[in-house]
């Protein structure tokens, strides 16, 4: 038996960050019912991050919609919001991801829905959160990234800002408001008492940060440099970064600089018995130079044994293959109401041994209105 099973999750949320936190939440075994707009949809359906479509529908909606049901129904309409009202009733967890005072405005709001449900968890993530200055900008992830100085940790010193190749933020903010679910849902359990979960992406995005923000607090106030090359971390002195070789790339964390002159037989490092953080562009600039000399297989024949904190730099195409991510089992094949399959990721967490997969592909719109308004004439 799954954790959360026979529990009901009724999500408003779209894009990315609240469908993320009700897919990890189907996983552990909630049922989640996605209300759509008729029509459209949620926007994620034709939010295309490539030219992949699948099955007629964007293929970032299929990855992060998969476990769930769809009912269609437009809330500003008087009779698809009294059926709203009656899904929302049964529900354990109500959630949304819609600018601050929209489910007020519709008769949804946290206290609208606590009137019908006494003991929900209503449970929402904004832009910016309820602040009167901040709440009408919009919760978009690069712009977040952008306004949290993530974007000066990525890259090389001269690069200027450099945005993470993923959509980070949604899924930091995901997470978390998955987080303060479970959280809630324990103490529902406990005393039988609901609770209002808020998550801001901006709040996320910082608290992501919190390693760098608290060295930037209690270093004098010095902003992080990158070092000129090979960039990995801002607070971290060399070795650590990525390096080309002959063939590959190699990367390389922590470790002593005289230890590895020795294994690499790089007699220019000897000069740095001391790895001082000032040093960090010298020492990167040589190690750059000499890991070029040789293959990536080849330095990681002689670190490896040495328990040098070390690694081959892998693509998609490398990973796949590799024995260590075919062990995971980590991929599997969902499939549709209408029988279109697809390959996708399973959720990451491991409970008394068990992995939590399921074959429920991403719903059609209002694939399931008939089933639920069935359920709740007779419920």
């Amino acid at each position: 038996m799954k954790p959360l099973e026979d529990y009901l999750i009724v999500d408003f949320s779209q894009f990315l960050s609240g469908p993320s936190a009700s897919l990890r939440l189907a996983d552990l075994g909630a049922r989640v019912i996605k209300i759509e707009k008729p029509g459209t949809g949620d926007i994620c359906r034709s939010l295309y991050t490539s030219d992949l479509i699948m099955n007629g529908e964007s293929s970032i909606f299929h990855t992060i919609n998969r476990n769930k049901e769809s009912f269609a129904a437009d809330f500003k309409k008087a009779e698809d919001l009294r059926i709203i009202k009656k899904l929302l009733v049964k529900a354990d967890v109500v959630m949304h991801n819609f600018r601050p005072d929209v489910m007020q405005r519709v008769g949804l709001s946290y206290d609208d829905v606590k009137a019908i449900n006494p003991n929900v968890v209503y449970a929402e993530i904004s832009g910016y959160g309820n602040h009167p200055d901040l709440k009408e900008y919009p919760g978009q992830d690069l712009l977040l990234q952008s306004l949290t100085a993530l974007t000066w940790l990525t890259g090389n010193q001269n690069d200027g800002p450099v945005p993470m190749g993923l959509s980070i933020v949604d899924m930091l903010a995901g997470a978390h408001l998955a987080q303060g679910i479970l959280a809630a849902l324990y103490r529902k359990t406990v005393n039988n008492s609901g609770a209002l979960v808020q998550v801001s992406m901006l709040e996320s995005a910082i608290d992501f940060q919190f390693e760098t923000i608290t060295t930037f607090f209690n270093d004098g106030g010095e902003l992080p440099v990158r070092t000129k090359s090979n960039n990995a971390h801002a607070y971290l002195g060399a070795p650590y970064g990525i390096y080309k070789t002959k063939e590959g790339y190699l990367a390389l964390a922590m470790g002593s600089i005289s230890v590895l002159a020795q294994l690499l037989k790089c007699n220019e490092l000897l000069q740095f018995p001391e790895n001082k953080f000032a040093l960090r562009d010298k020492i990167k600039a040589i190690l750059a130079k000499h890991l070029k000399t040789q293959t990536g297989d080849y330095w990681l024949s002689i670190l490896e044994p040495a328990d040098i904190w070390c690694a081959k730099v892998l693509n998609y195409q490398e990973l796949f293959e590799e024995e260590g991510f075919k062990v995971l089992d980590f991929i599997q094949k969902v499939t549709m109401g209408d029988g279109y399959t697809y390959e996708t990721t399973r959720c990451p967490i491991k409970i008394d041994g068990e992995l939590f997969t399921s074959g429920k592909g991403s719903p059609k719109l209002g694939e399931h209105n008939d089933k639920i308004l069935e359920e709740l004439m007779h419920g």
